[in-house]
This record gives C-alpha cells, structure tokens and sequence, in this order.
C-alpha cells in the first residue's frame, strides 16, 4: 500500500488531537467532581508547613512526618502551641486524631500571632479535644469534644470514640457561617456575623479577652495542653474570598 507524506501527516495530527484531550472527557461527572474535589485539599501533613506560636521554628515538644503530627504533652517544660505558616479566610479544615487517657488539646483558627499573646487561645475559636470520659476534673459541656469552647456545645448527634480510637472532625468556615463535625456527624453550627454571636462573645469566659474572635483571617493551630494528642490526615481546603 502506497502511503503518501500527506497521509502520514494526517495520521500524526489526529494522534497529537487525541493526545491532548481532557483527560476528565471520558469521566462520568461523578468520577470528574470527585477529582476535582480531591485536588482542592492541600495536606498539612509537612513539617515545614508549620512552627511554633511566637516562634520561628517547630518546638521539640512535636514531631510531624507525612502521615503523623504527634504532640508530646510537654508545654509545662518546653512550652509550646503550633500554627501554620499560612494563614486562612474562609476553609474547610480536616483531621483525623486521638488522645491520651484525662487528655485535654484544640484545633483554633483564624489565629493572630504577636508578642502580646503569649497563646493562639487568647485570640483564637477553639474546637476541643478532650478525653470527654476519664477527665479528672468536672467539666462543663462547653468544655467537651467538638464544642467551640466556652461558646457553643455540641448537639446529641456526636458521638465520640473512645480514648485510643482515631476520630475524624472537620471545621467549616464559610463568610461567617462555622459548623463543627465529628466523626461525620453536624454538631455544632452557628454564624459568627449575628448579634447572638456578640453578645455570647462579650459574655463568660471571653468577656477577659477583648480581642477573642476579632480576626477573619488568620493562622491554624494545635494545642499542646499538657496531654499527649497524634494527628494524622490533617488537610485544609481554601474556599477563597
């Protein structure tokens, strides 16, 4: 068979077409969304993404490798609560943990770090961790696992794992409108922009910390509280301005 340069020409541009092609063409849209949705997660599981408050480096009271962030429970000794490098508006943000036996430890957002603060909780909302069951100490509900701390307690949809198992919780901050999760279940959802908002927050514990809750932007932070607490797929997913 007689092949004539124009016929290899054709050939080569009809393979280059198909090459180059969306990869997603031939997706089912539920396959595409889910991609899509994956790729917009970034891992916070990188030693360098974080440091410590006040700090310029990762206090040895934690190690963080690609598939664990372990805290010592060592602030006592060695102080030492940890932020992201970067800051954040509006996010979803996602980890999985445990926690040692009458453990006490948070997750805190939108965190201001200067040299006036000597703590992210000074400025910060807080989703508590807490070892619900064995604490030695009486605690209030606003004290307990996946309330925003000395604010709003979680509603009698959570259900929390026992003290050695891994749990999942996820914050969501949306212009505003905050949700906590744990382990797949709504807790706790309010809107920060309310006058409800103000007035709780001008109220109890915060009414000694004029600037809690102020920032709309700001840092992640863990919490070292004494109490030894492990972290593993902790990601963040940016929701923009």
């Amino acid at each position: 068979m007689k092949i004539t340069i124009q016929t290899l020409l054709g050939l080569s541009m009809l393979f280059l077409g198909q090459s180059c092609k969306d990869p997603l063409k031939n997706t089912s849209n539920s396959q595409a969304a889910k991609l899509t949705q994956e790729t917009q997660w970034e891992s916070l599981m990188n030693p360098d993404l974080w440091r410590g408050y006040n700090q310029e480096k990762l206090p040895s009271n934690w190690n963080i490798t690609d598939s664990l962030i372990s805290c010592y429970g060592l602030a006592g000794d060695v102080g030492g609560d940890i932020i992201s490098k970067k800051q954040y508006a509006n996010f979803e943000f996602s980890w999985e943990w445990k926690i040692s036996p009458e453990g006490n430890s948070g997750a805190f957002y939108h965190v201001v770090e200067d040299s006036m603060y000597h703590s992210p909780y000074q400025t910060a909302p807080e989703y508590q961790l807490l070892d619900d069951v064995g604490f030695p100490s009486p605690i209030a509900d606003w004290q307990k696992t996946g309330a925003n701390y000395a604010m709003h307690i979680a509603n009698e949809q959570k259900n929390l794992k026992p003290v050695g198992q891994w749990n999942t919780s996820r914050i969501v901050f949306d212009h505003g409108k905050v949700s906590h999760f744990l382990n797949g279940a709504l807790i706790v959802s309010f809107d920060k922009f309310t006058p409800e908002w103000e007035t709780l927050r001008n109220s109890g514990k915060w009414s000694d910390y004029p600037d809690y809750g102020k920032a709309n932007t700001g840092h992640l932070a863990l919490q070292d509280h004494g109490s030894g607490v492990w972290f593993k797929s902790v990601k963040i997913k940016d929701l923009g301005d």
